[in-house]
Protein backbone atom coordinates (compact mmCIF):
# COMPACT_ATOMS: atom_id res chain seq x y z
CA UNK A 1 0.00 0.00 0.00
CA UNK A 2 1.28 3.44 -0.87
CA UNK A 3 -0.26 6.61 0.56
CA UNK A 4 -0.89 9.35 -1.95
CA UNK A 5 -2.77 12.62 -2.32
CA UNK A 6 -5.15 13.06 -5.22
CA UNK A 7 -7.34 15.90 -6.34
CA UNK A 8 -10.95 15.33 -7.36
CA UNK A 9 -12.79 17.10 -10.19
CA UNK A 10 -13.67 20.01 -7.88
CA UNK A 11 -10.07 20.58 -6.81
CA UNK A 12 -10.46 19.02 -3.37
CA UNK A 13 -7.49 17.07 -2.18
CA UNK A 14 -7.81 13.81 -0.34
CA UNK A 15 -5.43 11.14 0.91
CA UNK A 16 -5.85 7.66 -0.50
CA UNK A 17 -4.44 4.54 1.13
CA UNK A 18 -3.20 6.45 4.17
CA UNK A 19 -0.83 4.64 6.52
CA UNK A 20 -2.60 3.19 9.48
CA UNK A 21 -1.07 4.12 12.81
CA UNK A 22 1.62 3.08 13.31
CA UNK A 23 3.01 2.59 9.82
CA UNK A 24 5.73 -0.07 9.47
CA UNK A 25 8.57 2.48 9.64
CA UNK A 26 7.16 4.08 12.80
CA UNK A 27 6.57 0.65 14.35
CA UNK A 28 10.19 -0.34 13.72
CA UNK A 29 11.45 2.96 15.11
CA UNK A 30 9.37 2.44 18.24
CA UNK A 31 11.12 -0.91 18.75
CA UNK A 32 14.74 0.04 18.14
CA UNK A 33 14.67 3.81 17.77
CA UNK A 34 15.09 4.66 21.45
CA UNK A 35 18.24 6.45 22.45
CA UNK A 36 21.11 3.96 22.90
CA UNK A 37 19.01 0.95 21.79
CA UNK A 38 20.79 0.45 18.47
CA UNK A 39 24.20 0.91 20.09
CA UNK A 40 23.41 -1.66 22.75
CA UNK A 41 22.25 -4.21 20.17
CA UNK A 42 25.36 -3.51 18.10
CA UNK A 43 27.67 -4.12 21.07
CA UNK A 44 25.94 -7.43 21.82
CA UNK A 45 26.51 -8.77 18.30
CA UNK A 46 29.82 -10.52 19.03
CA UNK A 47 28.67 -12.53 22.03
CA UNK A 48 27.53 -12.21 25.63
CA UNK A 49 28.62 -9.01 27.39
CA UNK A 50 28.62 -8.31 31.11
CA UNK A 51 26.61 -5.31 32.18
CA UNK A 52 29.54 -3.20 33.39
CA UNK A 53 31.51 -3.91 30.22
CA UNK A 54 28.50 -2.91 28.14
CA UNK A 55 28.17 0.30 30.16
CA UNK A 56 31.80 1.09 29.29
CA UNK A 57 31.22 0.32 25.60
CA UNK A 58 28.22 2.62 25.32
CA UNK A 59 29.98 5.84 26.26
CA UNK A 60 27.75 8.69 27.30
CA UNK A 61 24.83 6.59 28.51
CA UNK A 62 24.12 6.31 32.22
CA UNK A 63 23.86 2.88 33.82
CA UNK A 64 20.23 3.69 34.61
CA UNK A 65 19.52 4.36 30.91
CA UNK A 66 21.34 1.20 29.82
CA UNK A 67 19.36 -0.83 32.36
CA UNK A 68 16.10 0.64 31.06
CA UNK A 69 16.99 -0.10 27.43
CA UNK A 70 18.14 -3.63 28.25
CA UNK A 71 14.84 -4.32 30.01
CA UNK A 72 12.99 -3.12 26.91
CA UNK A 73 15.15 -5.25 24.63
CA UNK A 74 14.55 -8.26 26.85
CA UNK A 75 10.77 -7.65 26.94
CA UNK A 76 10.73 -7.37 23.13
CA UNK A 77 12.69 -10.60 22.71
CA UNK A 78 15.75 -8.88 21.22
CA UNK A 79 18.16 -9.70 24.06
CA UNK A 80 18.42 -12.15 26.94
CA UNK A 81 19.68 -11.62 30.48
CA UNK A 82 21.64 -14.20 32.44
CA UNK A 83 22.66 -13.90 36.08
CA UNK A 84 26.11 -15.39 36.57
CA UNK A 85 26.82 -17.49 39.65
CA UNK A 86 29.94 -15.57 40.51
CA UNK A 87 30.96 -13.68 43.61
CA UNK A 88 30.09 -10.87 43.37
CA UNK A 89 27.07 -11.66 41.24
CA UNK A 90 27.27 -10.34 37.71
CA UNK A 91 24.80 -10.18 34.85
CA UNK A 92 25.47 -10.65 31.18
CA UNK A 93 23.35 -9.91 28.15
CA UNK A 94 23.22 -11.57 24.77
CA UNK A 95 21.47 -10.73 21.53
CA UNK A 96 18.79 -13.22 20.44
CA UNK A 97 18.30 -14.61 16.95
CA UNK A 98 15.41 -12.18 16.59
CA UNK A 99 17.68 -9.33 17.71
CA UNK A 100 20.23 -10.36 15.09
CA UNK A 101 17.65 -9.61 12.40
CA UNK A 102 18.16 -5.91 13.19
CA UNK A 103 21.94 -6.01 12.68
CA UNK A 104 21.76 -5.80 8.88
CA UNK A 105 19.99 -2.48 8.76
CA UNK A 106 21.90 -1.17 11.78
CA UNK A 107 25.09 -1.83 9.82
CA UNK A 108 23.62 -0.02 6.80
CA UNK A 109 22.71 2.90 9.08
CA UNK A 110 26.29 2.91 10.39
CA UNK A 111 27.70 3.00 6.86
CA UNK A 112 25.29 5.74 5.82
CA UNK A 113 26.16 7.82 8.88
CA UNK A 114 29.89 7.40 8.29
CA UNK A 115 29.43 8.66 4.72
CA UNK A 116 27.75 11.92 5.80
CA UNK A 117 29.68 15.15 5.41
CA UNK A 118 30.89 16.66 8.66
CA UNK A 119 29.22 18.18 10.58
CA UNK A 120 25.64 17.02 10.15
CA UNK A 121 23.81 17.64 13.38
CA UNK A 122 21.23 15.09 14.52
CA UNK A 123 17.64 16.22 14.89
CA UNK A 124 16.53 16.98 18.42
CA UNK A 125 13.51 15.31 19.92
CA UNK A 126 10.55 17.45 20.85
CA UNK A 127 8.87 16.80 24.19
Amino acid sequence: MRARVEEDSRGRRQVLEACMEPCPIERGMRIIGGKWTGSILWHLKDGPVRFNDLARMVGGASKKMITERLRQLEAQGLATRQVMGTAPVSVQYEITDFGRTALGFLDELRKWTESLPEPVEPATEDA
